[in-house]
């Protein structure tokens, strides 16, 4: 993605890290249970340099907190 990103009104961001397959994994783990969930890779290059966030729902937080806590992530 370049440029700024602009997210729709009622997406929280979840969970944060410097490690993409982290961030992809608690995605996927989210989407497994029936949580839409999205990527938003600020990672610089050439150097990855950054955070991959994972944004959800606002009305699935709850929800979403508990599973990456129940799934330790």
């Amino acid at each position: 993605l370049t440029g700024k990103v602009r997210m729709e009104a009622g997406w929280v961001k979840i969970y944060t890290s410097a490690d993409f397959f982290k961030s992809e994994l608690v995605r996927q783990v989210l989407t497994d249970h029936e949580i839409e969930a999205i990527i938003i890779n600020k990672q610089g290059f050439p150097y990855r340099i950054g955070e991959v966030e994972v944004y959800i729902h606002e009305d699935d937080f709850q929800k979403a907190l508990e599973i990456i806590i129940k799934n330790e992530l």
